[in-house]
């Protein structure tokens, strides 16, 4: 496809993060795109999930009806009402055919609120090179995110190659759970993969993510076998209740230990991202749980052993 075809091929982005450097080697930006092909009960970008844009509300924000009426007056679909504090009630069912959320754009106080919005590959590339200059100087560069990224495969692809012309270093965080032509035709565009592989058991993986790994798993091997100049740090969210024991850590350790190029990351449960399941209407299913701080450095400790010793590392 032609530089120009990618510059103006158009996607949803909910969110453009600047100066990260916890997500690919040096300072880089990430770009998240909206949908998901998983539904993780601890995903802390829940607003991610759906791939059209997602109305929140932030009752804090609101100025309640007694002040202003413009959600009400705009709503085509009867969604929005009066709450018995005054303030609005929104009936979502509603709001499922709705594409203009023209409620969100009427707030003046800015309680409603889009999570999500059409961008051109050229668009989302203005916002990017805008810190070229510290790419140059760290390693750093673009991180596609999500969601899964790999989910808009159109706009994503296109996204990586007008990047990739303009000499950016590209990187993405994948949940794996997509076609293998995807996956292999965004890796020789890619300098890092971030990997997750979140439980080898595959009945596990789908009553807590709702889907199974066979097609992730398959993908991990594929990806590393037939890129294996490819850089992939296999990463696991350590959830309580879910992979947070050591057989699990030992079953992903004997996963990536025969491949060399593959680094390991443990990432520690957080609640971050939370407030968000109430602004959308929706239960955060995780609860009130923790996980001990002791938990990650003892299982990543165990992986690292495990994946030493079978490369020959040891001594």
């Amino acid at each position: 496809m032609s530089s120009l075809q990618d510059r103006k091929t158009t996607g949803t982005v909910f969110n453009i993060q600047k100066y990260s450097v916890h997500d690919g080697p040096g300072i880089r930006t990430i770009v998240f795109l909206n949908g998901c092909t998983l539904a993780c009960r601890w995903c802390s970008n829940p607003e991610s999930q759906k791939p059209q844009p997602q109305l929140a509300y932030n009752e804090g924000r609101c100025l309640g009806l007694s002040k202003c009426v413009r959600c009400v007056e705009v709503c085509t679909k009867g969604a929005i009402t009066e709450a018995p504090d005054g303030k609005i009630a929104i009936d979502r069912t509603f709001c499922r055919d709705c594409d203009t959320m023209d409620c969100a754009h009427a707030c003046p106080s800015k309680g409603l609120i889009i999570y999500g919005e059409t961008k051109t590959v050229e668009e989302v590339l203005r916002v990017v090179e805008q810190d070229a200059i510290f790419y140059s100087r760290s390693g750093g560069g673009m991180t596609l995110s999500g969601g899964e990224p790999l989910f808009q495969h159109d706009f994503a692809l296109a996204l990586l190659r007008e990047a990739k012309r303009r000499r950016i270093k590209l990187a993405i965080e994948t949940c794996g759970n997509v076609p293998w032509e995807t996956l292999a035709e965004a890796a020789p565009l890619l300098n890092n993969v971030l990997f997750d592989i979140k439980h080898i058991d595959s009945a596990k993986h789908k009553e807590w993510t709702g889907g199974g790994n066979e097609r992730i798993l398959e993908n991990f091997h594929r990806l590393v076998t037939e890129f294996p100049d490819l850089h992939v740090l296999c990463r696991t969210p350590v959830i309580p209740g879910f992979n947070d024991d050591e057989e699990t850590a030992k079953a992903i350790a004997e996963l990536i230990a025969p491949y060399p190029q593959v680094g390991y990351e443990m990432l520690p449960y957080h609640r971050l991202g939370t407030q968000k399941y109430t602004f959308l209407g929706r239960d955060y299913l995780m609860g009130e749980v923790s996980l001990p701080q002791d938990v990650v450095p003892r299982l990543q400790g165990i992986v690292e052993a495990i994946v030493r010793e079978r490369r020959g590392l040891n001594g």
